[in-house]
């Protein structure tokens, strides 16, 4: 899933090949991209890209005609920039193939999305704050206004695990399930523990781990094309994805939880005192 580095790097990109330049055509090939109506997706044809946004994982596409194109791409959505599209225009079909924007230069780019659960969404709004997602977002944690106060107030009184709660795009906008992985390592914190029990001092290396990851995937990300921001995203994990790896810091055996339908990963002797998870739904330290 695209999280906050990969979507910033997108708006980079997408700042520089769409800003200025006027949309031909929004072409929906599957029927689930759409979530919104009105207005409909004509009403993006013939205007100006005035600038190119983030809000948390979302890309906003801003233009003249006060319309925005706002995107989520979810799960298994990604973006694909073409130099040239093809002259025939797409047809609906069971391929990856969700929405194709196209410029009047003869550029564009393909929403496509792998896999069977179709979430990749797509909204066609006056204002991004239509978006329910956008509406409940919580602070993005690279703002300059985020300070380890405002973040100690957010946890405080938050009952929920470390690694749900980091999640939660409601209370911390763009940080997903790898980058919270890689956060939590960082801050040599287990997954599982209550965000209320924090001292100062694991607030504060929460805190810096929490910037400095993603500063630092944001660094990396910056310059690099659309087509190989997976790879690069999926080179500077440390952790997340690596089960049965060594640890880069102390050497240990990386671990996993699975859940239904993701998966965590950390290192036991650095994040939970050499004890290990236990694999299974709502796991507890084993004893």
């Amino acid at each position: 899933m695209p999280e906050l580095p990969e979507v910033e790097a997108l708006t980079d990109f997408l700042t520089e090949h769409l800003t200025g330049r006027r949309v031909a055509r929004v072409l929906p090939v599957a029927v689930s991209v759409l979530k919104t109506y009105d207005p409909p997706p004509g009403a993006v044809e013939g205007a100006e890209v005035t600038a190119v946004r983030r809000h948390g994982k979302f890309l906003d596409v801003e233009t003249d005609g006060g319309v925005h194109l706002v995107v989520h791409l979810a799960r298994a959505g990604w973006l694909q920039w073409r130099d040239r599209l093809p002259d025939v225009p797409p047809r609906p079909g069971k391929g990856p193939l969700a929405l194709r924007v196209a410029l009047e230069t003869g550029e564009g780019f393909d929403l496509t999305e792998a896999g069977t659960q179709k979430r990749l969404a797509v909204y066609v709004v006056r204002d991004p704050a239509e978006v329910p997602g956008i509406a409940r977002l919580g602070p993005d944690p690279l703002a300059g206004d985020f300070t380890e106060d405002r973040f100690a107030a957010l946890l405080r009184g938050e009952r929920r695990q470390l690694k749900g709660a980091l999640r939660d795009q409601s209370l911390i906008a763009g940080v997903g399930n790898a980058y919270s992985d890689e956060i939590l390592h960082a801050a040599r914190m287990s997954p599982f523990k209550l965000a209320a029990t924090l001292t100062e001092e694991e607030v504060h290396r929460l805190y810096a781990a929490l910037r400095g990851t993603l500063g630092e995937a944001v660094e990396r990300a910056r310059g690099v094309a659309a087509g190989r921001l997976k790879a690069e995203k999926k080179g500077g994990l440390r952790v997340h994805g690596r089960t049965g790896e060594p640890c880069p810091v102390c050497g240990d055996t990386i671990r996993e939880v699975s859940f239904s339908d993701s998966s965590l990963q950390y290192c036991p002797t650095c994040q939970t005192g050499g004890k290990p998870l236990a694999d299974r739904r709502l796991s507890r330290l084993l004893k």
